[in-house]
């Protein structure tokens, strides 16, 4: 995703080098509504970039006069690319969900380099999403307007893993251009099957897929013959595998990438641990074609039915507890701190070594859990449990997609990456998590009470909220029931903002100059005279002093008479 993924044939030179790309970003799960706790479809996206800012986008519903045009830019780069034909009517969207509750996301996986560019294409990857989230009523509407997009205008990215959901389906969908011969992509999108869990993180995952099944899978008509005519497959159409021929996977590949499903799958699902060896990069290839023998499933079903919570916590992940635990060696400091600043690999003595890469990391812009639900009108029915900042330490609040505006806080041009702003939610969740790195091991369970108290407070008032809303639409007040949902919308997270900024205020109180503060019922300490109380000096890990002692000999050791 954003600042595209180098591909996978030129990462090993990148590794091999220590300057390996700064972005293997985003990860993407989808969850059936035969998976999920109340028969909701759910996506999530970690929209993740160093140059990303965190901010809800928005456009409301609208008609065009008949021979408009609309303009095309880089989302990653604000590039301006061109002009296509504007459509009669566009829907309201909000953020990766528009009025219909169709929802959208996507992992780069990069692909073949000869197919990275094609001169003259309009259409990138984020242009994709956010003009089919305007033009499409279902998941398979949304699936021909990306596809009908990139065949007339042509495909101005490397190839991408789309996640493509609707109330009643979630769909799959990779593309990669045909580079600078042919205008266009090739493609397969395929439904996952209801009570099913997928996933994808910069790697192309589709595999085989079935040739005559247009109810769960689709294709463009040359995704194999133009393979065969490049010279990259020579096999029955059978065989024909969309990942092994367009973006092989590789050790990098598997070890930044396919890791995150791996440990996504593995916090919902027993039986993971056969595919460990996989996701630290250790890859069997075999057959015919040498194709990856070792990989994982595209889907699996969950071990329990999965509530929102439950997918926000996927979300939520540094591989704990797992051979790539990110807390358990000395990169991560006296205080646990499960995160490496980049690159991705670094050398020393020539051998090169690796930053591992979770589904939870620094630079993130914006993440979310889409939720779609069939039983209720569309308005109140689409959920986009919206978030900025590090996934792990944000908080996921509700947007209705029905609602009108968005909040200041999260608003589009409120700050960006080089202005601060003092009201927006971005700059607020920065601190906190910024902060929290410093002593993480302590300060970050000080954020999850607050993180739980609020996700928790909108768990709990979202059937009360949806009740009042579809009891409005169903009363013909339409107009009423809109205002009402925004109204709700805006002020959770307004409160959510405000209630940010008082917990950065606290945890600086609390935790400054490496002390930590003694409270006492929620209420710092005092002594007899009004004086702040003596606070704890908890010092470092006894592991982390013998590091010490390892590395300095005897240049710190004091005497043994000077400790009498």
């Amino acid at each position: 995703m954003i600042f595209k993924r180098i591909t996978a044939f030129l990462f090993v030179a990148f590794f091999l080098m220590g300057q390996a790309p700064g972005a293997f970003s985003c990860t993407n799960f989808l969850v059936t509504k035969g998976a999920s706790a109340d028969g909701s479809v759910m996506i999530t996206y970690a929209a993740d970039s160093h140059t990303l800012y965190g901010e809800l986008y928005f456009w409301p519903a609208q008609d065009w006069p008949a021979g408009s045009m609309l303009d095309v830019t880089e989302w990653d780069t604000g590039k301006y690319l061109g002009k296509i034909k504007q459509v009669p009517h566009t829907y309201s969207v909000v953020g990766n969900m528009n009025e219909h509750q169709v929802s959208i996301g996507e992992t780069t996986f990069g692909g073949r380099e000869e197919l990275s560019s094609q001169p003259g294409a309009i259409v990138d990857y984020g242009s994709l999403m956010y003009i089919a989230l305007q033009r499409a009523r279902t998941a398979r509407e949304a699936i021909a307007v990306m596809t009908s997009l990139v065949g007339e205008y042509g495909y101005a990215s490397s190839g991408e893993s789309f996640s493509i959901a609707d109330p009643d389906e979630a769909w799959i969908m990779e593309m990669i251009g045909k580079g600078q011969g042919e205008k266009g992509a090739v493609w397969v999108a395929l439904r996952i099957p209801d009570g099913y869990v997928s996933g994808h993180a910069n790697q192309a995952r589709i595999t085989t897929f079935p040739l005559d099944d247009p109810k769960n899978c689709l294709y463009s008509r040359d995704v194999i013959s133009f393979a065969r005519e490049k010279g990259w497959f020579s096999g029955k159409n059978k065989d024909f595998s969309f990942s092994d021929v367009y973006a092989p996977v590789d050790f990098s590949a598997a070890r930044f990438s396919e890791a995150r499903v791996w440990s996504g799958f593995n916090k919902i699902a027993s039986g993971m641990g056969q595919y460990a060896g996989y996701a630290s990069g250790k890859i069997e290839k075999g057959g015919e074609n040498q194709f990856a023998l070792n990989r994982m499933p595209l889907w699996i079903k969950p071990d329990k039915s999965l509530t929102v919570q439950d997918v926000m916590g996927m979300m939520r992940d540094h591989y704990t507890g797992t051979p790539l635990d990110m807390t358990k060696d000395p990169g991560a400091g006296p205080f646990g701190l499960p995160y490496r600043w980049r690159g991705l690999t670094w050398k020393v003595d020539d051998q090169s070594y690796l930053n591992e890469r979770a589904i939870s990391t620094q630079q993130t812009g914006f993440s979310f859990v889409a939720q779609s639900r069939r039983w209720l009108p569309d308005p109140v029915g689409g959920i986009l449990w919206f978030s900025v900042d590090d996934s792990y330490s944000t908080v996921y609040v509700p947007m209705y997609c029905g609602i009108t505006q968005v909040p200041e806080a999260y608003r589009t041009g409120n700050g960006d990456l080089l202005t601060y702003s003092e009201t927006s939610a971005f700059w607020a969740f920065n601190q906190v998590a910024n902060f929290a790195y410093l002593r993480y091991a302590d300060i970050i369970t000080d954020v999850q009470k607050v993180q739980k108290e609020l996700e928790d407070k909108f768990v709990s008032y979202v059937p009360h909220i949806d009740k009042a809303a579809a009891s409005l639409l169903e009363s013909g007040n339409r107009e009423l029931a809109l205002d009402f949902l925004t109204h709700f919308s805006v002020s959770e997270a307004d409160g959510t903002v405000k209630r940010w900024k008082e917990l950065y205020r606290y945890l600086l109180v609390k935790y400054i100059d490496g002390n930590v503060k003694k409270e006492e019922n929620g209420t710092f300490k005092r002594n007899e005279y009004g004086q702040p109380a003596m606070p704890h000096f908890p010092g470092y890990p006894e592991w982390w002093l013998r590091l010490i002692v390892n590395a300095t000999g005897d240049h710190l050791k004091v005497p043994a008479a000077a400790t009498h």
